[in-house]
């Protein structure tokens, strides 16, 4: 009886940690705005290869004239690299587009779907794009 009563409790704490797990990862469409593009276009101040998502942090000039700081999501740093980025990319100060996805809590992060350099070369979420 007791084996049966711990093999149970076990079962039942597996799946509790799973489920734990699968519900920490968020999707996109939750966080962002899907069906509201955008286009930012500002200044380089930090670029992170973190995991989960690596995170790109521009400082962009509003309407009014204020400097804001952006963060954009992008894909994982081990599927960045493997698309051809290198940390030496983009360096502080470099002047870049941003086209993607604004949060839907309206603060000043987003999704990168497009970086495209002063230069008109284009990165996508993984890596460089081909034209």
């Amino acid at each position: 009886m007791k084996k049966l009563f711990f093999s149970g409790l076990s079962a039942v704490l597996l799946f509790l940690a799973a489920s734990q797990q699968a519900s920490a990862h968020h999707s996109f469409a939750a966080a962002y705005k899907m069906d509201a593009p955008i286009s930012i276009t500002g200044k380089i101040v930090n670029v992170r290869l973190t995991n989960p998502h690596s995170y790109f942090f521009l400082d962009v000039e509003n309407e009014q004239g204020e400097i804001e700081r952006w963060s954009f999501e992008a894909g994982t740093p081990s599927g960045m690299i493997r698309g051809g980025y290198t940390p030496q990319q983009f360096q502080e100060g470099d002047t870049v587009t941003i086209n993607g996805f604004r949060a839907r809590d309206g603060s000043t992060n987003g999704m990168l779907t497009l970086l495209i350099t002063a230069d008109g070369k284009e990165w996508g979420m993984f890596g460089p794009r081909e034209r």
